[in-house]
């Protein structure tokens, strides 16, 4: 018979497959192998006689001798060197929340039909009831309101969306643009600092400061409502418009709000 070649042994390629897992579980959490089995598919017989070389470590004193002085002390005593906490925090140290957590970095969200020159009824606070103009929504996500105040007396002022129905009638603003003075910071109140109480005379000498518009709101106010009252009076229905912001909004017996289109 003629010689036979063997068979070239086909290299491996350098890539090696993912490891098949030695012990894996099945169904029930039972694992596929027992202790037995896994001692024998591990060699483990062969490192049984074997014994590793003991390492000795060199000891690291925890207390140190330390003199004192005195008669009466006894001149020594031992002290540790690391002293253990006298307490211990109940909770983890709690970490700072990052600036973008903050509530003024969060994204505000207004309805749709909340734009600028619609026509909104007030459901809460001092001007319960009234019509009012949307001007615009300030960066904190109120809304910049006015009668305006020379129809039915609501001044310029910050309205939450919540407290608000928006209406389907509106003025058309036009080329009127709200001073970008008129913002969040305009309308906060500094509150006067308080000081320390010396006796029981103070307590009735002290009087609540009431609010007063100063010269500027209400230079601010003219303005606002000069522009408004144009736009209004160049509406199609000017004069029953102008009618319609000074009445009051008003529920009767028989009449729900859910079942009405405003």
């Amino acid at each position: 018979m003629a010689p036979v070649e063997k068979a070239k042994k086909v290299a491996k390629s350098a890539k090696k497959g993912k490891k098949h897992p030695v012990n894996s579980y099945l169904k029930g959490g039972i694992l596929r192998y027992s202790k037995a089995q896994m001692y024998k598919r591990r060699a483990l017989y062969r490192l049984k006689d074997k014994k590793s070389p003991v390492v000795q470590k060199t000891k690291v004193p925890i207390k140190k001798v330390k003199k004192i002085g005195g008669p009466k002390n006894g001149g020594e005593r031992t002290v540790y060197l690391n002293k253990s906490k006298a307490t211990y925090p109940t909770k983890t140290f709690v970490k700072k929340r990052p600036s973008k957590a903050n509530f003024s970095e969060h994204k505000r969200n207004t309805r749709r039909n909340l734009k600028p020159g619609t026509v909104l009824i007030l459901l809460a606070g001092r001007h319960q009831g009234k019509r009012v103009v949307l001007l615009k929504v300030l960066a904190s996500g109120l809304l910049l309101v006015t009668g305006p105040f020379a129809l039915n007396s609501c001044p310029l002022r910050r309205v939450s969306q919540r407290y608000v129905i928006g209406t389907s009638s509106k003025v058309d603003l036009g080329a009127f643009k709200v001073p970008e003075h008129l913002n969040d910071a305009y309308f906060r109140r500094l509150k006067a600092k308080k000081d320390k109480k010396s006796g029981e005379a103070d307590i009735f000498a002290a009087k609540k400061e009431r609010f007063v518009p100063n010269e500027q709101r209400k230079k601010d106010q003219k303005e606002v409502d000069a522009a408004l009252l144009k736009v209004i009076k160049a509406h199609p229905e000017g004069k029953f418009f102008a009618k319609y912001l000074q009445n009051m909004f008003a529920l009767h017996s028989s009449q729900y709000p859910h079942r009405m289109r405003f």
